[in-house]
Formats: C-alpha cells, structure tokens, sequence
C-alpha cells in the first residue's frame, strides 16, 4: 500500500461562487461539478496536477454531523509550490484580496498569500 495524492475538499457556503473565484482569479480549471449546470453542491477544480474540490457546507454537514459547530474558512490553509510566484503575484493582486504580501521567508522560498471568498488562505511559494 502507498499513499498516492491528496485533494483538499472545502466546506464553502456558495461552490459556484467559489469554483468562479478559483477559474477567473487563479486560473484553475473545472474538471468537474454536481449537478453538470446550475446550482452546484460539489465541484473539482484543477491547476498542472493541484486538485481542490469545494462542497456546500449543507451537503458537508449532513454527511460529516461532528462538523455542525465549525465553520467555513477558519483553521486550515492551503500551501501551493509554484515555478514564478512574481508572475502569479502581479496576475492576481487587485484581484484578490492579499493576506500576505510577496515575501522572502526565513527558510528561503519567496511567498505571498491570498484569502478566497470563503476565508481560506492560499500561500502560494517559490523555493530558491
């Protein structure tokens, strides 16, 4: 047995507003919803083999009952290695709002983080 891949899946309150913030402001693709169009209670989005899928915090609670007193967004951010995060820095900023400005960190990889509409932090690091 080995372990293969992991994929995040968020509890969100809107998955089609956040599947739209995922495409239009960071690029990913959409590999998959549920249902096909309309009001979506799970999606699957995809950048170069980084897979995080969204599902609607009503959806999440009844399948998983001991997670009715979180919330959405808080405790958890997601850590995503990039080839040019100067690049990915001036793509997004004004696009989103910046919780961390583009910075050298203490292990040195340059950094910079994004909050999504839901209130997860998204660093976004490029080692050397």
């Amino acid at each position: 047995m080995e372990y293969k891949d992991l994929m995040p899946n968020l509890m969100v309150k809107d998955v089609n507003k956040t599947v739209d913030f995922y495409k239009n402001v960071l690029g990913f693709n959409i590999l998959q919803t549920v249902p096909e169009s309309g009001d979506f209670v799970f999606a699957i989005v995809n950048a170069n083999g980084v897979l995080i899928s969204f599902q609607e915090e009503k959806s999440v609670k009844d399948e998983y009952p001991q997670l009715n007193s979180f919330a959405q967004g808080g405790g958890i951010t997601l850590y995503v290695h990039v080839t040019d995060v100067n690049e990915l820095f001036e793509k997004i900023k004004g696009k989103a709002k910046i919780a961390k400005e583009l910075h050298k960190t203490f292990y040195g990889s340059t950094d910079f983080a994004v909050e999504d509409c839901n209130g997860y932090i998204l660093t976004f690091s490029q080692q050397g």
